[in-house]
């Protein structure tokens, strides 16, 4: 209010036919008059009428809220209607004026009104990181010598733990849940659990990147579970990237019954690299039903509360296997140790950023991007391992990796059209 009074106490000392005009519409219509004809006697009236279109578009008072270039033709046709004195102009009474910032020169639009834009590439980048993390776990994974998978799950939870307390605390969410859904939580952490364990399991038995290429099958096998169990549409394509996928496990398998006993390319004996190719199959069906689970509680559930799950109970059911199993070792070397804690560390930071990718970005091209895990798996196999993948391995890769990237594009373009 005060701005929009300064602005018109600067018309009166500048443009005297805009002042007047607002003036003289609350006061008396006489002394209007008789300013327009001393007005008229000062000087060229073109020149004053383009001094008064210019000062305008500087000093003009955004009242009413309305367009500067409508409003900018409303004042030179009250310009001409004034000079024939055939009509008057008014202005809005300062106490209505609305506090906004001046109109710029250029835009001839108010500073407030343009809204800071978004990176177009923000949740691809948080995708990215989120990857690049779950790599690295899968390697730290493979280094750790003499411990069992199950412990190493079990330490990753507990860090988990106490990092996800502090943020249901904060959002308010509670321990529980909604009362309707603890059942899917529970299910969530038991199954979410499982899946990484197996996953850790795999990575120690066979080859980090024929470990990595049949976990990220993952989504071929959700689609189908979502069919299944949550009524959701299957293609034909659905169908035939499943085949696909089921090709690509056997590529990198290779059963003897199919490849004969000679089969190159696996570490230590063909008995453990069969285990770990059962493990990181069915490490691939769990992540499918946790989705599945995830999908079918949907928004109601915070994420933290889900995470916190997971957590828990992963934690406790490591606990205990590896108590029946005895497995339970404390690291012999302190390397192992912080390594052990940089998982958890790492595990944390990559579901943080998955998530935050998810809720900036679709779910097709957050997909599309964590196919460089499998070019990562590659590339420290290659690295660290000094360890050259066979030509089955890159076959069965190729396959997998082309069915999850076809059910990706797929869910992309639907999503595309939709909206």
């Amino acid at each position: 209010m005060g701005d929009c009074n300064h602005c018109t106490h600067e018309r009166v000392l500048s443009v005297e036919d805009d002042v007047t005009v607002a003036f003289h519409k609350v006061d008396s219509h006489d002394n209007s008059s008789s300013r327009y004809d001393r007005d008229e006697r000062d000087g060229d009236e073109d020149e004053r009428a383009s001094e008064r279109i210019h000062l305008r578009s500087h000093v003009s008072c955004d009242c009413d809220g309305d367009d500067v270039e409508e409003r900018e033709e409303e004042e030179e046709r009250g310009g001409e209607n004034s000079q024939e004195g055939s009509e008057e102009k008014t202005l809005c009474p300062p106490m209505f004026c609305v506090r906004r910032e001046p109109a710029s020169r250029e835009g001839g639009t108010c500073e407030d009104s343009e809204t800071p834009k978004k990176c177009s590439g923000l949740g691809l980048f948080y995708a990215f990181l989120a990857t690049v993390f779950f790599s690295t776990i899968a390697l730290l994974v493979k280094t750790i010598q003499g411990i069992h998978a199950i412990e190493i799950s079990a330490i990753r939870c507990f860090f988990q733990m106490l990092f996800v307390v502090p943020l249901l605390i904060y959002h308010k969410t509670g321990f529980l849940g909604p009362r309707d859904k603890r059942v899917f939580l529970v299910l969530r952490g038991f199954i979410g659990s499982n899946a990484m364990i197996l996953l850790f399991y795999a990575v120690q038995q066979m080859p980090l990147a024929d470990a990595t290429v049949i976990m990220f099958s993952n989504p071929v096998f959700t689609s189908l579970l979502a069919w299944v169990f949550l009524k959701e549409k299957c293609t034909i394509w659905d169908c035939a990237f499943t085949v696909f996928t089921l090709t690509g496990v056997i590529l990198i398998a290779r059963p003897p019954f199919l490849f004969g006993e000679r089969v190159r390319g696996i570490e230590s004996n063909y008995t453990n690299h069969i285990k770990g190719t059962i493990a990181a199959f069915g490490g691939a069906l769990a992540a499918a039903c946790t989705f599945v689970v995830l999908r079918k509680m949907g928004k109601s559930v915070h994420y933290y509360l889900s995470v916190w799950y997971y957590a828990v109970i992963g934690f406790i059911e490591c606990i205990i296997t590896v108590s029946v199993l005895g497995e339970w070792k404390i690291p012999t070397c302190g390397r192992d140790r912080w390594i052990m804690m940089l998982i958890a560390v790492l595990g944390i930071a990559g579901q943080t950023f998955l998530t935050k990718a998810l809720q900036i970005e679709k779910a097709g091209p957050v997909a599309l991007m964590r196919t460089v895990d499998v070019l990562l798996a590659f590339l420290f196999q290659f690295i660290f391992f000094n360890q050259t993948p066979t030509l089955w391995s890159l076959g069965g890769a190729l396959c997998i990796v082309a069915s999850t990237s076809g059910i990706a594009l797929r869910k992309w373009c639907s999503t595309s059209r939709k909206s």
